[in-house]
């Protein structure tokens, strides 16, 4: 089995798994890791190729992966001051780690979207 059982709630704290998977597997930690696969961009930038994400949001997360060290904050002298993103290379490491697995959501999408169908019909 692997290594995600915890007795309490403060051993969870110390797990690996859930420490770090808790963080880069959020829906919006792992899309902004994927808008900064083809290089680094401006705050703007990540926010339009995500589209969703709320200014405050997109601060937040950035802020944690740049904690975590998936992710660097450079700001360039202007004017205007310019602020870039970019994967570090821990985050290059998972977000390759990602691509397959975006690779088979894009592959199952229709098959998972029938399956909820057909859950949703029997009820």
């Amino acid at each position: 089995m692997l290594p995600i059982t915890v007795a309490t709630e403060e051993e969870s704290g110390l797990c690996p798994v859930r420490s770090i998977l808790g963080t880069v597997t959020g829906k919006w930690s792992s899309l902004i890791l994927l808008s900064l696969e083809d290089g680094p961009r401006r705050f703007s930038a990540i926010k339009r190729v995500i589209g969703d994400i709320t200014q405050r949001v997109l601060t937040e997360n950035l802020r944690a992966l740049e904690r975590d060290g998936y992710v660097t904050r450079e700001v360039i002298a202007g004017p205007p001051v310019e602020v870039h993103y970019q994967l570090t290379q821990m985050g290059s490491d998972i977000v390759a780690r990602f691509i397959p697995l975006v690779t088979w959501a894009t592959e199952h999408y229709d098959a998972v979207q029938a399956a909820r169908r057909r859950f949703d019909g029997r009820a």
